[in-house]
């Protein structure tokens, strides 16, 4: 196998590692939350901004370009490509929100360093401002699910052999296809979650099982973003035309 990589490109690796860190900064954000600890809303604003810019610009070139379809994985490009976007453009949007209640707290003399005042005002405030966003999510949340009913249909995200680690996996397609689904499939339900979740008081078993979801789904995107930096060097190395 031999890829010309001067006409392709393969940036999923960051993109993964991007949507990791969203998911755990928005359930590490709403535990400090309930826990009256946010302070400082402009650090959150920019926690949010730089995953959230590199999945809106990363997102766009692939859904656009479709640079997987030149090894053979089209159907990547808009699994990773369009949902890439989606969560990305929701992670501007919670930036903006966070931006200018700072500048609002601000201006009403209120102390945004004080976490126990401004977690107060953000409980009540929040679901409000974010329940026109999750519907958004929610509708991304269910084409996740999709997406993972489609990856074990036609048993999709099998690495090439040339691979490192992933590729050990080549044969057995099943065990790829299963794993990426799971993942895809979790992440879409905490997106649904979320959703759901946006009122003042909501049910406690459904916002730990959203929490408990996206900590899980968070971790493992995180955690494959980093492997796949050594895994698709390799395969670089490994399929480069001489």
């Amino acid at each position: 196998m031999v890829i010309e990589w001067s006409t392709t490109a393969v940036y999923n690796t960051i993109m993964a590692v991007s949507v990791g860190i969203g998911l755990l900064l928005i359930v590490r954000f709403f535990s400090h939350l309930h826990a009256n600890k946010i302070g400082h809303l402009e650090g959150w604003a920019i926690g949010f901004a730089i995953p959230g810019l590199i999945l809106t610009i990363t997102g766009f070139h692939m859904s656009l370009t479709w640079p997987l379809s030149k090894m053979g994985f089209p159907f990547d490009d808009i699994i990773f490509g369009e949902s890439s976007i989606a969560f990305g453009v929701l992670l501007l949007g919670i930036t903006v929100l966070l931006w200018r209640k700072a500048n609002l707290y601000l201006k009403q003399g209120i102390d945004t360093s004080n976490s126990t005042v401004v977690s107060e005002k953000l409980r009540k405030e929040l679901p409000y401002l974010l329940k026109p966003i999750s519907y958004f999510g929610a509708a991304m949340g269910f084409a996740l699910i999709a997406m993972g009913c489609a990856g074990v249909t036609f048993h999709l995200f099998a690495a090439p052999p040339q691979e490192p680690i992933s590729g050990l996996f080549a044969d057995y397609p099943m065990i790829e296809a299963t794993f990426m689904s799971l993942l895809l499939a979790l992440t879409g339900v905490g997106a649904i979650l979320f959703a759901v979740n946006q009122k003042e008081n909501p049910s406690p078993s459904l916002f730990k099982f959203n929490q408990w979801a996206w900590t899980i789904t968070g971790i493992i995107w995180t955690a494959f973003g980093i492997m796949n930096y050594f895994t698709h060097i390799g395969l670089i190395i490994h399929t480069l035309g001489h």
